[in-house]
C-alpha cells in the first residue's frame, strides 16, 4: 500500500511532527513498506489458529499482599531513616498525575 505526500503530511500532523519534504519522503517510504508488508501478513490463511498474546510459555506471577508486622525495633530504625515524619508515617511528596 503506497501512501501520497498528502496522507504522510496528515499523519505528520497528527503526530506533532514538523517533517521536511525530504523527511516526508524517507518516513513516507518506510510506512508504506510497513503497510504494504501488513498487506502481505493479511494473507495468510489463519483457521483454526488459537489467537495467542504471548508464545514463551511465561506466565503472570501474583500473590496475596500479605501484611508482615515489624518489630518495634525494625520500625523505629526505619522511621529514623525518612527525612520527615507525620503521625509516625513516612511523609512523601504528593504526587499527581
Amino acid at each position: 500500500m503506497r501512501l501520497n505526500k498528502k496522507d504522510i503530511q496528515h499523519i505528520a500532523n497528527l503526530a506533532r511532527l514538523e517533517l521536511t519534504d525530504k523527511e516526508l519522503k524517507t518516513y513516507g517510504d518506510q510506512l508504506s513498506d510497513v503497510l504494504s508488508y501488513i498487506d502481505q501478513l493479511k494473507e495468510v490463511d489463519t483457521e483454526g489458529v488459537e489467537p495467542t498474546a504471548q508464545v514463551t510459555g511465561m506466565k503472570d506471577v501474583f500473590r496475596n499482599d500479605e501484611i508482615k508486622e515489624w518489630n518495634k525495633e525494625e520500625r523505629e530504625a526505619a522511621l529514623n531513616q525518612a527525612p520527615e515524619i507525620e503521625n509516625r508515617q513516612i511523609k512523601v511528596k504528593r504526587i499527581l498525575t
